[in-house]
Parts: C-alpha cells; sequence; structure tokens
C-alpha cells in the first residue's frame, strides 16, 4: 500500500497523525527547515515523537530542507547526528551541501529529496539517485502521465503531494518573499506574498497568485498503480485538529481500496480549503479555475471535538498485530513470547506452576489471558499456548507475564537501528582569486544582441537555447567578434518538453556552442549527456563551500551563488569551481506554471509589457518563460556599478548582468557603464540583498 505521510507541527500534531492512521509523519527541529514559523520540536520531544512513533508502527522523517550557511553546517550536523541516535527514518534535503554533510556524518540514514529541488523530470530523479538518496518528492506542477512516466522509469522512490496548500511559484524558485521583504522561502521563512492582492492597473483589486489547497482525493488509485511509493500532506502549520482529520480520511480511503467520499470530501473543505480544491495540474488543466482565497468562515468545533477524541487522553486507537506465546511446564518458569509482523520475538520468563488442587489451567484460559491487550498499542491477532495438565497458575501471574512480554516488545520496537557515524570535515579551503571578475552577460531574447555590447567583449554571453536555435545568425555574430556564447537553459523543462529543448541544444551545438547554463538538477544532468560543459545557475541555491565542493564533484565548470548571500558570505565561500554573481537586473522573484497574463485576459499577450501591480503601487513586470510559463520580475533592477570596491575583492571569477525588460541599447550603456565608461543608472533601483540580512 502506499504510504501516507503526514506533517506534524506539534507533538499533539504527531499524535494525531499516527492515531490517524499515518504511515510516516514530517517534522523539524532546531533552525534548519523549511516551516520555521512553526513551533517544531526540542531535541527531547523529538526522541519522544520517534519512540512514540516507532511504537505504533509508524516511521519518521525529519525536515533539514533549507540553504544552509558555512557556519551553520557544523550546528547542522550535530543534529542529524542526534537524529541518526534517536532513529529517525529518513532526512529530507534541499542544500546539495547538506548532502554531502549527511554522506560524511550519518552515512547509513536515508535520504530524500525535497520537493524544493525543483525535481520534475526523470533527468532529475536520476541525478538524485546518484547522489545517494533513496527517495525524491516530485514539483507539484506535473500532471499524471508525467508522473506516471517518472514512476515507471525511475530507480528510485518517487513521493507526490496529495492535500494542502500549493505554492504558486515552482518550489525552491521563488524569491518573491526574501527579495521584497528579507523572509526566504528557502530559509524556511516565507512570508507567503502570494496570498496579498495584486493589480493590472493601478488597483490591487484581484488575488491572481492565490492558489487553491490541492486534493488528489479521487485519484488514489490512479496514484497507486503508477507506482507511487509514498503520498504527502501538507500542513506543518496547521492544528492538531487538522491533522487528525485530513490524515484519517486519507488513511481509512486507501485501507479499505477506495477513493474519500463525496461528504468526507465536504469534511476536508469544511477544515480548510480556499473555495474549494485543486486537481488542475495533475489532471493538466491550469487556468483560472485554480485559483481562490480563503474565506472567513465559522470554526467546525464538532468536527474538532471529535478529531480531538481520537488522539487526546492517551487513546490508542492504532493497534499493531502481535501473536502470543505461551509455555506452561511442570516444575519450570512459565514462559510468554510475543512477535510482531517485522519479526520481532521477546520472551519473558514467570513463577513455577504448582500442582491443581482443584480446577486445573487450560490451554484456553491462558490463551484468552494472553489475547487481553486493551489499553495497549497492541492488538492480539493470535494467541498459542503449550499446557502440561494438572497444572494450576493464578491470573494475577499471567497477566504479569503478558504485562512484562508486552513491555519488552516496546522496548525492542522502540530501539533505534544501529548505525555508522563520522565526523562532518569541512575540508580544505580553496583561496580567493585575486583578479577582479569578469563581465558575463545573459539576454533573454536576440534582439537585445547589438554590435555596440559586442564591441565592449564581454567574457561570455548566455543566450536562450531555443532564441540561439531561431537565430542562428545572433550566435555566429558572437563568435565572430571573439565572443563566447553559451546556452542558458529553461528554468522548468518537463519529459515531454525535452525533445524540442534537445533539437536546440544539438543545432547549437552544431554552431561551435560548448557550454550551457543550468538552473535545475534535471538540466544539469541532460546537458552534460550531450556534451556540454556546464555552468550551476542561481536556481541550484549555491549557499555554502559544501556545495561547491559538490558541484565540482559532479564535473560541473562554473556555479552562480545564490543572490540570497551578502557579500561577506560570499567572499568567505570556498570556490573550487569559478563563481559569479548577478551584478545587475532585475532578479526573478517567481517562475509560474499557470500563466496568470492568460488568467487575467483570456490571451497569450506574453509580448507585451505586463505589470502586476502590488497593494502599495510597486509594478513588477511579468515576461513570458519557456514553455508557456510565467517569470515575475522584480520591480527595481538591482545596481552596483557604482559598488566596485565592494564586489570586486569577493573572489569571484565573474559579476552577471542579467538583462530582462531592456532593450539593445541599454544593454550596451550598462555594460559600458560597469567598465566605468558611462554613465548610465536606472531610474528607481535596489542593491539587493548583498547588504541586507535575510532570515
Amino acid at each position: 500500500m502506499m504510504e501516507l505521510l503526514a506533517p506534524a507541527g506539534s507533538m499533539e500534531a504527531v499524535t494525531a497523525a499516527v492515531q490517524n492512521g499515518a504511515g510516516a509523519v514530517y517534522f523539524g527541529y532546531g533552525d534548519f527547515n523549511a516551516r520555521r514559523g512553526a513551533r517544531n520540536f526540542t531535541r527531547e520531544e523529538a526522541a519522544a515523537a520517534v519512540s512514540y512513533c516507532h511504537l505504533r508502527g509508524c516511521r519518521v522523517n525529519l525536515t533539514l530542507n533549507t540553504l544552509l550557511t558555512d557556519r551553520e553546517l557544523p550546528a547542522a550536523a550535530e543534529l542529524a547526528a542526534h537524529a541518526c541516535d534517536i532513529g529517525v527514518d529518513a532526512v529530507i534535503v534541499q542544500d546539495l551541501g547538506v548532502v554531502r554533510m549527511l554522506r560524511q556524518s550519518v552515512p547509513d540514514l536515508p535520504i530524500h529529496g525535497s520537493t524544493q529541488m525543483t525535481v520534475h523530470s526523470l533527468d532529475g530523479v536520476k541525478l538524485c539517485a546518484d547522489l545517494g538518496m533513496s527517495r525524491v518528492v516530485l514539483g507539484r506542477e506535473l500532471s499524471r502521465d508525467q508522473i506516471a512516466y517518472i514512476c515507471k522509469e525511475s530507480p528510485i522512490e518517487i513521493e507526490v503531494f496529495g492535500h494542502g496548500a500549493l505554492c504558486m511559484c515552482w518550489s525552491g524558485q521563488c524569491f518573491f518573499s526574501s527579495v521584497i521583504g528579507g523572509r526566504s522561502g528557502n530559509r524556511g521563512m516565507c512570508a507567503q506574498p502570494c496570498r496579498l492582492n495584486y493589480g493590472w492597473g493601478s488597483k490591487a483589486g484581484e488575488y491572481p497568485l492565490s492558489l487553491k489547497d490541492l486534493s488528489l482525493a479521487g485519484h488514489l488509485k490512479e496514484l497507486q498503480d503508477m507506482g507511487v511509493a509514498c503520498l504527502k500532506l501538507e500542513g506543518r502549520m496547521k492544528r492538531p485538529e487538522y491533522v487528525a482529520i485530513v490524515t484519517g480520511i486519507y488513511a481509512r480511503a486507501l485501507k479499505e481500496g477506495r477513493e474519500p467520499t463525496a461528504e468526507e470530501v465536504d469534511i476536508l473543505k469544511q477544515v480548510f480549503s480556499r473555495q474549494g480544491f485543486t486537481d488542475g495540474y495533475f489532471m493538466d488543466r491550469k487556468g483560472p479555475d485554480m485559483f481562490g482565497t480563503r474565506q472567513e468562515e465559522k470554526e467546525p468545533r464538532e468536527l474538532y471535538a471529535q478529531a480531538r477524541a481520537t488522539y487526546e487522553n492517551n487513546a490508542e486507537n492504532r493497534k499493531e498485530p502481535v501473536r502470543m506465546y505461551a509455555l506452561i511446564q511442570a516444575g519450570q518458569p512459565a514462559q510468554a513470547a510475543a512477535e510482531d509482523r517485522e519479526g520481532r520475538v521477546v520472551r519473558v520468563e514467570g513463577q513455577v506452576p504448582e500442582a491443581a488442587r482443584n480446577v486445573p489451567l487450560t490451554r484456553d484460559k491462558v490463551e484468552l489471558q494472553l489475547s487481553r491487550t486493551g489499553g495497549t498499542p497492541f492488538q492480539c491477532e493470535k494467541a498459542t499456548a503449550k499446557v502440561e495438565e494438572g497444572l494450576a497458575l493464578p491470573l494475577s501471574a499471567l497477566n504479569d507475564l503478558r504485562r512484562r512480554v508486552l513491555e519488552e516488545l516496546v522496548k525492542e520496537r522502540q530501539k533505534p537501528p544501529q548505525r555508522r557515524k563520522g565526523k562532518y570535515q569541512p575540508g580544505v579551503r580553496y583561496e580567493n582569486q585575486e583578479e577582479p571578475p569578469v563581465f558575463t552577460v545573459s539576454l533573454r531574447t536576440a534582439s537585445q544582441l547589438s554590435a555596440e555590447l559586442l564591441k565592449l567583449k564581454p567574457a561570455l554571453i548566455y543566450l536562450p537555447a531555443n532564441e540561439g536555435a531561431a537565430h542562428p545568425e545572433a550566435v555566429k555574430r558572437c563568435m565572430q567578434a571573439g565572443v563566447p556564447v553559451a546556452a542558458s537553459l529553461p528554468r522548468i523543462c518537463t519529459d515531454r518538453e525535452l525533445p524540442q529543448l534537445e533539437r536546440d541544444l544539438i543545432a547549437l551545438g552544431e554552431l561551435g556552442v560548448e557550454e550551457a547554463l543550468a538552473g535545475t538538477w534535471g538540466m544539469v544532468r541532460r546537458a552534460m549527456q550531450l556534451g556540454f560543459s556546464v555552468r550551476g545557475d542561481y536556481g541550484l541555491g549555491v549557499y555554502n563551500s559544501q556545495t561547491m565542493k559538490e558541484l565540482k564533484r559532479l564535473g560541473l565548470v562554473g556555479a552562480t551563488v545564490s543572490f540570497e548571500m551578502k557579500f561577506p558570505q560570499i567572499r568567505d565561500l570556498s570556490k573550487t569551481i569559478p563563481a559569479e554573481f548577478i551584478a545587475y537586473g532585475r532578479l526573478p522573484l517567481m517562475i509560474t506554471e499557470n500563466c496568470i497574463i492568460y488568467n487575467h485576459c483570456g490571451r497569450h499577450t506574453c509580448g507585451n509589457v505586463n505589470l502586476l501591480t502590488d497593494r502599495k503601487g510597486e509594478r513588477f513586470p511579468v515576461v513570458k518563460a519557456w514553455g508557456c510559463r510565467n517569470e515575475i520580475l522584480n520591480s527595481k533592477k538591482v545596481f552596483l556599478a557604482d559598488k566596485q570596491a565592494d564586489w570586486q575583492r569577493l573572489g569571484l571569477w565573474g559579476a552577471r548582468l542579467m538583462f530582462t525588460t531592456e532593450n539593445a541599447l541599454e544593454c550596451a550603456q550598462v555594460l559600458e557603464r560597469y567598465l566605468n565608461r558611462g554613465k548610465y543608472q536606472p531610474n528607481d533601483f535596489t542593491r539587493g540583498l548583498y547588504y541586507r540580512d535575510v532570515e
């Protein structure tokens, strides 16, 4: 049966999930998980939660799924060692540096790739497998046929989200909260700007970024038939009653081999929804029907009271099946044994039976006493006793045997597995290069390329693969000017979109393009297979030196550091491969699977300037992304031409000028200014996050 993975933001929520049938729970403790706003757990509470779950046959996954700095990694290694000691079953991760650290410090602890890794193709899954992961959580935007294809070909387990909140942006690629408010979703502190109101004119009166909650009720059998290993429920910030109700409905449906009923779906809506649910991505039906907002409604007190009754006051609704055995022989201590379904066997001895004076002990009576497991987390599925005739033993002695053998089974089930542990070693630190960084340029369209730009001799031009293939003359002009071209790959490319991208890349290869810029793991793997030298883009989340080392091990020739880092953090990175940073441009806030332009006006007017306006009057350009997606860009451009003294000594190979909405003339003027030859300055600009603390 497909595992049901339930959220737990507190010990009460753990109890609620377990007592309502969860196959596994996930929670975080410490400061390194993607719901730092949840109450989370102390180490003592985490240990108690693992014991509680394991006793009742429920697995525990620890969320360690944020980007970490070099300074944070030793504490994260210590936390992982503690998680290993208390018997956590797996760790969910986003950061490649964390993966590297875990392989050193807790090599036997299974690793699951978080949805924050933006894995949405078979290539991405296979790269996770190559990294030693045993499971990966797919992006929530994939359709049923895409999930089925990945499951069929995947070398590792596949987990999908089945119920709960949907992010507007592809997970792991959202920078809206950090750029606007200094609270990073990649650091577990998302402020959810997608739930706020926006508009397309001067008034912000719509909610174009607020998706309804996901519900795959009605598709459970299909998911199981595909080979999905685990169905994940979202909601670590939700109250325990919510966890109890949602877990219970899905658990019963899975156990009984059916779909949730209409009445159960109505209950799901009562406990939380945003004007209903959506299965739009799964059914490959994107559009305005997927959107909704939270309505003020009366709390379903009766439902909550019923839910609390399932887990409060030491309720034991969940019973683990056991087999009980007894052997009663003359002159020998009475013996009892218990065996669970995982094959654990425990034995205890009691008092020696006496010769019966009146009514002798029978096998039926012994088996009846053994089977009375009420009040414990066990249910006796079979009791077997062998009793010599003519013997007597008090009922209290039989009850004591049963009590003690079950206590031993409790200890055995709660015993953490024996695993190897190592010491986390950051390793050698590479010295920063002393030369100032060269300038690289990324373009959105071939029309931004001009003779003036080429005369300024950038070290490298990144041109989208589809633009380069459609405009081979642009690539040739660069080559003739002695300026190398690298193909920038789509931030999102599903398996069904891959053939077109491959055709573009093959065409570029024939033109002499040798390098590619990849921002997701699937793109990294595919570009390498096609023979390109790969540079990592900002979407890979380079936040620490261990990630840099892992990129080098994978064969990348360059990396882009996260623009959520401050300059001192960038300076302190051990740059095992050439690194660049975003020195100019509109930072990407979101990449969306839904086309919000089409949702608004019913037409694909992506060629026009579309401005999304927030409640403060800030205007965010919305541009077309590859595959009929949207990118929402920041209202202000990062501008650092007058701050070169601050970033030229950070040990970086490159400073990238990222052109999005600029025309060809502006592109040349910006590069000229960064070369200290011109006077260009944007009307409105920002210094980005390089001088600000990001939570």
